[in-house]
């Protein structure tokens, strides 16, 4: 199971990261696709900046799971992996409640998920 959580914990990482990649670079190419009914596609480019700065959030989420990865101590890695899959779990529940009910189900879940396998 120890495994399987770190390969989940990695996957988390992995999304976060093409989020960040979106958010920052992709903003009104990639990103017109992936929130299409959710924004209207004028308003991408006046949004880059906000949108950059939500990918930057992304990133430091993505970088505490991955430095979670490299620490060998089994408690303080378990505890790291906690604090930011929570952190991941907080934004996706709000962002559900706040703008669309898909990122509870695109963010939050997985790391849900990889927070449970965790715990076995």
């Amino acid at each position: 199971m120890q495994t399987l959580g770190t390969i989940l914990v990695a996957l988390v990482a992995l999304e976060h990261l093409y989020i960040l990649y979106i958010e920052m670079f992709a903003w009104e190419t990639k990103g017109k696709e992936t929130f299409k009914g959710s924004l209207a596609p004028e308003l991408f480019k006046p949004t880059k900046t906000l949108a950059a700065n939500q990918g930057l959030y992304n990133g430091f989420l993505a970088a505490g799971l991955i430095w979670s990865l490299f620490i060998e101590e089994h408690h303080w890695r378990f505890h790291i992996q906690i604090f930011f899959l929570t952190c991941i779990i907080v934004a996706g529940i709000y962002g559900a409640v706040t703008a669309s009910k898909k990122i509870f189900y695109v963010q939050a879940l997985p790391a849900i998920v990889a927070l449970v396998v965790l715990h076995f």
